[in-house]
């Protein structure tokens, strides 16, 4: 069967790497991919964004499965276009995957339905939102309402970052975001102080399987300073989500929301992402929601999984979730991201890459911000590589990881020298 994966990063080479693997899939197609989906002769890049075309496409090819990787397209609809023509695609509708590209419909939603999470207010007016951040104090956490990328939260922990971050987000938009109808807006909540975990779950509407747990790092350096990021590491399993946890994360947040989208008309399918605050006495409590795995926690997670990806995304199709269990390496996976220079902000494009290995089932190098060009591979995005191994320890996950990020050069190249940290 022929499959094709949407997307264009990290999180999207690593689900085509791993959906090219199971048996029954004859061909993968990227679109549009990057110079990792390009190199590998598996996998075959198509250099279409639009969804009417990538449908029609589909359809002209037989494509058994789509897989969406981002949430741009998410939340343009490609779901129900792929789904009016009945092609099986998983992911997502626009109206479900609200729940990332809008968070004041996700906090919103989360107040209804009784699902954990920190207080908050949504704001339009800068001068409500000043005054609002004046009589909470800090630490506070500013969101932008919207799609940004992974970037737009700022956790300010003085008054003075809090209103920085109101003015950026409200009057400047330099982040870029993809404001919801209305204009700018943010969400701001109370500090919760704990430690964060990613819990990733499969949905059919009516069922939840989770998977392999993992643990992201989103500041930028060492030691969790510098600005927030997309991710710049991840290993999984994550020791923090304790059996205990595993149950409180399913029955607190997944299932009731699950019940709750689908009270409200609008049936979940697909990847579900809940960002869990798991609090020093065990509490979880729910950060975000995105409606997509999360880069770089998809590039462990593929590496640990040992069942056939396409035929479970089938089954998910299908509403028959209920009838899948998973198979795990139990080996530890850990994933190094290099960003370019001047990431978040201001990443710098066209810088050659050099030193890249060759593929390896234990130790992978997983395309992001990667393009082709004059026969070299350059720089094209923030994130633009992870580097992930496995191995039966944290520790030598972390040297066979490190080792083959001091192989690799491109000018600027940043990376945090402690990812897994937290487990060890």
């Amino acid at each position: 069967m022929k499959v094709l994966v949407i997307g264009g990063g990290g999180r999207e080479h690593a689900l085509a790497w791993k959906l090219k693997q199971d048996e029954g899939v004859q061909q993968v197609f990227v679109a549009p991919g990057n110079a990792g989906t390009a190199r590998d002769p598996a996998l075959t890049n198509l250099d279409i964004t639009d969804k009417a075309a990538l449908r029609s496409w589909a359809q002209a090819e037989g494509v058994a499965l789509t897989v969406v990787g981002p949430e741009a397209p998410l939340a343009a609809g490609v779901v129900d276009e792929f789904r009016a023509h009945g092609l099986p695609i998983f992911g997502p509708t626009k109206a479900a995957a609200q729940l990332e590209s809008s968070k004041a419909f996700s906090k919103a939603f989360m107040q209804r339905h009784g699902i954990p999470t920190a207080k908050y207010q949504t704001f339009t007016d800068p001068v409500a939102a000043h005054a609002y951040v004046n009589a909470e104090g800090a630490p506070i956490v500013i969101k932008a309402d919207g799609l940004a990328a992974g970037k737009g939260v700022v956790v300010a922990m003085t008054l003075a970052e809090a209103h920085e971050a109101i003015d950026f987000m409200l009057l400047d938009n330099t982040l870029g975001v993809a404001h919801n109808e209305g204009g700018a807006r943010v969400v701001i909540e109370e500090f919760l102080a704990g430690e964060e975990a990613s819990f990733i779950v499969l949905c059919d509407g009516e069922h939840a399987l989770a998977l392999a747990t993992s643990q992201d790092h989103k500041r930028l350096q060492d030691a969790d300073q510098g600005p927030n990021t997309g991710g710049m590491g991840a290993y999984s399993p994550a020791p923090v989500v304790t059996s205990a946890v595993h149950e409180r994360a399913m029955n607190e947040v997944i299932l009731p929301t699950l019940r709750g989208m689908k009270a409200d008309g609008i049936p979940y399918t697909g990847f579900l992402y809940a960002g869990l605050m798991i609090t020093p006495d065990g509490q979880v409590k729910t950060l975000e929601f995105n409606c997509r795995m999360g880069d770089p926690e998809t590039q462990p997670i593929m590496m640990r999984l040992r069942s056939n990806l396409t035929q479970t995304l089938l089954s998910a199709t299908r509403g028959e979730l209920d009838r899948v269990t998973l198979d795990w390496d139990p080996r530890i996976a850990l994933g190094v991201v290099l960003a370019a220079a001047g990431y978040p902000l201001t990443p710098r494009k066209g810088d050659a890459i050099t030193g890249l290995p060759a593929d390896d089932p234990s130790r992978m190098v997983f395309h992001a911000g990667t393009a082709q060009q004059d026969g070299t591979i350059q720089v094209s995005g923030g994130r633009v590589l992870c580097v992930t191994a496995l191995a039966d320890t944290m520790v030598d996950a972390r040297q066979r990881a490190y080792e083959v990020v001091d192989a690799i050069h491109f000018d600027g190249m940043q990376c945090r020298r402690d990812i897994g940290y937290r487990a060890l």
